[in-house]
């Protein structure tokens, strides 16, 4: 005897609420990173060196520039945080 398939639907359900969510995950990060693959496996270098370069040369996160000239007044913009002085 077969297994009536209205006992099926509730795990196809299931099944295809996973898909649409990852879909939906994927296309989500990819309009996040300017239409690019995520990121993965970023250190602290990269997040704040790398990407606060990019963003300060082209201001987006993900942007990068082919510009051999900086742009004007990013010589005088220093990256490195200072800690603020007690006395």
């Amino acid at each position: 005897m077969g297994v009536p398939f209205e006992a099926l639907l509730p795990y196809g359900i299931i099944v295809g609420m996973y898909a649409v969510t990852g879909v939906g995950l994927s296309v989500t990060k990819y309009f996040v990173n300017d239409h690019k693959k995520a990121r993965w496996n970023r250190d602290a270098w990269d997040k704040i060196t790398v990407m606060e370069r990019d963003l300060r040369i082209t201001g987006s996160w993900r942007g990068q520039s082919t510009n051999p000239e900086a742009p004007a007044g990013f010589e005088v913009s220093n990256p490195w945080r200072l800690e603020k002085r007690t006395f």
